[in-house]
């Protein structure tokens, strides 16, 4: 498997991929201890820190100063399916920003790789296995 799903307890459900865990929880309200962000609050996030590494990127590459450089998330939701259905970026530029690479920043940003996954989605295929079977003593 490329990603191992683990269930530590409670509402904790936790990702080990490549060395790294990434862990999630749901809020005290949906029966979690809201130890760790919620899986959409790190899908959506995963879309804003992906977008960025592309803005910082382009901003390296021109040896543009980043200081002051922000990268904001707005969600529109459907009120009654509360799917996000609208995602605004906003790049702050920061002080000094050369005019001229205004429309480049952004390009840069619709490069995300994250985002363009959701523009072709991957097609899902769910299966069930057997349990891997207990060693016993």
């Amino acid at each position: 498997m490329d990603m191992e799903i683990r269930f530590p307890g409670k509402r904790r459900v936790d990702a080990e991929f490549q060395g790294f865990s990434i862990e999630t929880d749901q809020s005290v309200a949906d029966g979690g201890d809201a130890s760790a962000p919620t899986p959409m609050a790190l899908f959506l996030a995963s879309i804003g820190t992906c977008a960025g590494m592309y803005v910082l990127g382009f901003c390296r590459s021109r040896e543009i100063d980043t200081a002051g450089l922000t990268l904001g998330l707005d969600f529109q939701r459907n009120p009654d399916s509360h799917m996000v259905e609208k995602i605004v970026m906003c790049i702050g530029l920061p002080p000094g920003f050369p005019e001229k690479y205004e429309k480049s920043v952004v390009r840069a940003a619709e490069q995300c790789f994250v985002k363009k996954h959701l523009a072709k989605p991957p097609e899902f295929e769910i299966v069930t296995q057997p349990a891997a079977a207990q060693k016993k003593p």
